[in-house]
């Protein structure tokens, strides 16, 4: 049998250089976000953040709320309770915290 050799790509000049961490994007763009309501903040750097949404029962068609909880990482310490903050999806910061303060309106 006569032996060849495995085809490889080329790797080009854009796919060997790195970004270099100073022009990496800060922000991932295709992370959650959401909008809620800030229920407490009475830790330190973290504020729970309730989000409502309205959904449709399937078969009886009648709409009704559900809202849902959120540790978000608040490191000015702005947010204040009954204020509408719009959070973003980020790494582990703790074991319930997986969310960042993107803006408090």
């Amino acid at each position: 049998m006569p032996t060849t050799k495995p085809k490889t790509k080329k790797k080009t000049e854009a796919a060997v250089k790195a970004v270099p961490a100073e022009k990496a994007p800060s922000v991932v763009k295709h992370a959650r976000r959401f909008r809620g309501t800030v229920v407490s903040n009475s830790m330190q750097k973290t504020i729970v953040v309730r989000v409502d949404d309205l959904k449709r029962h399937p078969k009886y068609n009648k709409s009704y709320r559900v809202s849902e909880k959120f540790h978000v990482h608040d490191e000015k310490g702005v947010a204040k309770p009954g204020d509408t903050v719009e959070f973003i999806e980020c790494r582990p910061l703790s074991k319930t915290k997986r969310w960042r303060l993107v803006q408090s309106a």
